[in-house]
């Protein structure tokens, strides 16, 4: 019986990792796409048409009952505060997207996982191995090298991109802390319900009106983040905080290759040195889980 359950606990930990993988992966799709949106229009505009989007797509799938289980949550409160922190974090990310490259945007803002390593044993009473942070450590060396401060400097958008990893690394601690009390699909409507009341006056007040090709980017950016969200949250739910921290990291890797396919962004050799950082450490996270459970 004890194999039994240390291999479900194996399993687990290991589906959350495939899970969180995938989120981050549509994640960094959906920046791609708001990068091409905050030209011509705010970014509380598109977290407004965002948040309508999966708002829509929740009602179809789950009907009245989801939404009369929503009303009924005991985590309408805490995900009041988890929403506002997490809006904070995307409009200072969006916004700095104006000024930064895909890949910039995405380095400088990977200071996030290194702080949920530390919040996650403050708040959260997590047991954080040798090896974890290590693998954090060695993450966050890729992100300086692949960064590379004397070239970007401390300008207006860097420091909101710091500024976002900070409010990001909060609330990813406190959706550790709902992700366990509630379904997903819950966590899913209040977490745009939130947005949609947040960004409805903004959005109106500078509303501009989009074209064809703009209202296919703002479905696609509802869908891959409804997805994202909803994948990031099953993740959540199976494997500590800081295990699935240095995972964030594998999002700088699609914001190159993203960057590259769309604007023709060649990184610099720096990148690929932190890049390949920053896979040494995803490997190093999840071959010290596998081997931590087989001892």
């Amino acid at each position: 019986m004890a194999d039994i359950a240390i291999l479900e606990s194996r399993e687990k930990v290991f589906a959350g990792i495939l899970l969180t993988g995938a989120a981050y992966l549509l994640f960094s799709t959906q920046d791609a796409s708001i990068k091409l949106l905050v030209g011509a229009m705010t970014v509380w505009q598109i977290m407004f048409f965002r948040s309508i989007t999966i708002l829509g797509a929740c009602a179809a799938i789950g009907g009245r009952q989801l939404f009369a289980d929503t009303v009924r949550s005991p985590i309408v409160r805490p995900m009041l505060v988890r929403s506002a922190f997490t809006l904070a974090a995307w409009l200072c990310y969006y916004n700095a997207a104006r000024s930064l490259q895909l890949a910039e945007l995405t380095t400088v803002y990977y200071a996030a996982p290194i702080i949920v390593t530390v919040l996650s044993v403050f708040l959260l009473g997590e047991k954080v191995p040798v090896i974890r942070w290590l693998a954090v450590l060695v993450g966050f060396a890729g992100v300086f090298v692949a960064c590379d401060p004397t070239r970007l400097g401390l300008s207006v958008p860097v420091l909101l991109v710091l500024t976002a990893a900070l409010l990001w690394a909060i609330a990813i601690v406190l959706l550790r802390k709902t992700a366990l009390r509630e379904r997903s699909m819950i966590q899913l409507v209040l977490n745009n319900f939130y947005f949609l009341v947040f960004s409805a006056a903004p959005a109106l007040l500078w509303w501009q009106m989009p074209g064809w090709p703009q209202l296919l980017l703002l479905a696609s950016v509802g869908a891959l983040g409804g997805l994202a969200q909803y994948l990031l949250f099953e993740g959540m739910k199976r494997t500590p905080a800081s295990i699935l921290a240095p995972l964030e990291y594998s999002s700088l890797l699609w914001a190159f290759a993203l960057g590259f396919a769309i604007w023709g962004d060649v990184p610099r050799r720096e990148i690929f040195l932190g890049a390949a950082l920053i896979i040494a450490a995803g490997l190093l996270i999840v071959g010290g889980e596998h081997f931590r459970k087989r001892a």
